[in-house]
C-alpha cells in the first residue's frame, strides 16, 4: 500500500531531505547546515552546489532506510527561491537532478516547488491551516526577509509580496554582527541563546533590561523597511569591542521583535487578514518567539522550530497535496 512521500530541499545553507505520510506526519528527516570556513559569512553557489551533491546521496539513503521503499507515492523537491519568472540559484539543482533520477528510476512523478512554498507548507500545513484563508505570512531566513500575503492554490501557494526589507536581511544582520563578535556562521543561534540568557534574567521584559543603546527603534514606509544603519552601527560597536556581546544580541533582537510586531500589525490593519504566521530560519530564534508570543494582538503564531528552518518536509508535504488533488506541476 503507498502513500508516503519524499521531499527534498538543497538551499544555500542547508542539505536536507524528509519522508511524510498520507497525514503529512514526519517518519523520517535529514536537514543539516553546510560547512562554512570559519571566519566567513557565507559561500559560493559553486561550493555550496559541491556540498549538497556529495552529501545528499548519504541523507536521502537514512532516511529511504526508515521507509519501504515500495510505499513512496510521489517526490516534492524545491526547485527555485521564488515562484517568479527569472528566479534561481544553482544549488537547487542538486536536489533537483536527485528527485529526478528517483523519479524516473521508479516510475514515480516529481513535482517542483519553491523554496518559499515549501517554508511555507512546513509551518502552515503541519498547524493545520489548510483551505483557500489568506495570511500574512513573514519568511525570515539568512538571505530573504519578506512579508507576504499568502493562500494555497492549484500549484503551491500563491505569494505577493507586501513588506519587508529594502536592503538587507534579518538573518544577515544577525550572522553579520555575530561573526563579527567572534562567532562561528551562521551566527544567528549562537546570538540568539546570548540574547535569551540575558532578557531571561529580566523575565523578558525589555523595560527592566539594561541594553548598550546601540539600536533605536527602525522606521517602517509603506510596509517596508532598512537594516543597513542598525547594521553600521552593530559592526562598529563589535570591532571597538566596548560592548557586552550578550547586551548588545538582546537588544538587537528585542529591537527586531518590535519591528516584526509593528510590520504585522501595520499588514494586518492594511489588507484585513487576521492570520499573522512566521517561518525561515530567523523564526526558529527562541528569544523572538517568547517576545512575540506574549499576548499580542494581532496574535502571532510559529510553527515548530525545526520546521521553521530549511528543510524538506514542506516540499513532501506539498507533493503530498499536489498528488491527491491531481494537479500536474513536474520539476523542469
Amino acid at each position: 500500500m503507498k502513500g508516503l512521500f519524499l521531499g527534498i530541499d538543497t538551499s544555500n545553507y542547508k542539505t536536507s531531505a524528509a519522508i511524510v505520510d498520507g497525514e503529512g506526519n514526519v517518519i523520517a528527516e535529514k536537514s543539516v547546515l553546510l560547512d562554512v570556513p570559519e571566519g566567513k559569512r557565507g559561500l559560493r553557489q559553486s561550493e555550496a552546489f559541491f556540498m549538497h551533491s556529495n552529501r545528499l546521496p548519504d541523507y536521502l539513503h537514512e532516511v529511504l532506510s526508515a521507509i519501504d521503499v515500495h510505499e513512496l507515492t510521489a517526490v516534492g523537491v524545491s526547485e527555485r527561491p521564488r515562484r517568479v519568472e527569472g528566479s534561481y540559484m544553482p544549488c537547487f539543482m542538486a536536489g533537483l537532478n536527485a528527485a529526478k533520477i528517483i523519479g524516473e528510476s521508479a516510475g514515480l512523478p516529481v513535482y517542483g516547488f519553491s523554496h518559499q512554498e515549501g517554508h511555507a507548507a512546513s509551518v502552515l500545513e503541519g498547524s493545520g491551516i489548510t483551505g483557500s484563508e489568506e495570511i500574512i505570512f513573514f519568511h525570515l531566513s539568512g538571505g530573504t526577509t519578506e512579508a507576504l500575503l499568502c493562500r494555497p492554490d492549484e500549484a503551491g501557494y500563491s505569494m505577493e509580496i507586501v513588506g519587508g526589507t529594502l536592503d538587507i536581511s534579518i538573518g544577515q544582520l544577525f550572522d553579520r554582527f555575530g561573526v563579527a563578535s567572534g562567532f562561528p556562521f551562521p551566527a544567528g543561534r549562537y546570538l540568539d541563546d546570548a540574547a535569551y540568557s540575558f532578557l531571561e534574567k529580566s523575565d523578558f521584559d525589555p523595560a527592566g533590561a539594561v541594553f548598550p543603546g546601540l539600536m533605536p527603534s527602525i522606521k517602517i514606509k509603506d510596509g517596508y523597511f532598512n537594516l543597513s544603519g542598525a547594521e553600521t552601527r552593530l559592526m562598529k560597536a563589535a570591532s571597538a569591542g566596548s560592548e557586552d556581546t550578550a547586551a548588545a544580541a538582546a537588544e538587537l533582537f528585542t529591537v527586531t521583535a518590535k519591528l516584526l510586531y509593528r510590520e504585522a500589525l501595520y499588514l494586518s490593519e492594511k489588507y484585513s487578514v487576521n492570520r499573522v504566521v512566521m517561518a525561515g530560519g530567523a523564526a526558529s530564534s527562541r528569544t523572538i518567539r517568547r517576545l512575540l508570543t506574549d499576548g499580542t494582538d494581532p496574535a502571532i503564531e510559529f510553527g515548530d522550530p525545526l520546521l521553521s528552518g530549511d528543510n524538506a518536509v514542506g516540499t513532501a508535504r506539498l507533493a503530498k497535496r499536489m498528488y491527491e488533488t491531481g494537479n500536474s506541476i513536474p520539476g523542469k
